[in-house]
């Protein structure tokens, strides 16, 4: 510890060595500024990359949720078109006509007609080997069954 006589002033001042400390405090005193800065800064740029990453990820999921919303409105449109047939295959009179029209249904007492239109000068068909089914395949049989041998 310096001494110090009645004036003030330090022993160590007098013989040079004040000047030196007094120097190297600025120094400290400096780096210490330098470094809080520093520090102030990357603190800085943390929030600024935490917030703009923020809004990066709050837009994403802005656009999954009016994605998800169309998807939502096109489920309701068919979800309504749905129940519209369902309505429509309820009524008694559809179902009869489409009894009758794909299955070939009758009702009791009514007579099936059916209309064959007549012979041409075409040789009659000759009838068809069933292919076999181990060899052909599957895929061959509806070939063969669309479109012939």
């Amino acid at each position: 510890m310096p001494r110090q006589d009645g004036s003030g002033s330090s022993v160590t001042a007098a013989v040079g060595f004040g000047a030196r400390s007094s120097a190297s405090q600025a120094r400290r005193q400096v780096l210490f500024t330098r470094g809080l800065i520093w520090v102030t800064a990357l603190i800085c740029l943390s929030l600024l990359l935490g917030s703009i990453a923020q809004a990066w990820s709050n837009s994403r999921l802005l656009e999954q949720e009016a994605a998800a919303r169309a998807q939502y409105q096109q489920t309701l449109a068919r979800h309504d078109q749905l129940q519209k047939l369902v309505a429509y295959y309820k009524d008694p009179f559809v179902i009869e006509s489409e009894a009758r029209q794909r299955l070939g249904y009758v009702r009791p007492g009514e007579h099936r007609v059916v209309i064959v239109s007549p012979p041409s000068s075409q040789p009659p068909a000759r009838p068809r080997a069933a292919p076999a089914t181990s060899e052909a395949g599957f895929w061959s049989q509806w070939w063969a069954v669309l479109f012939g041998s």
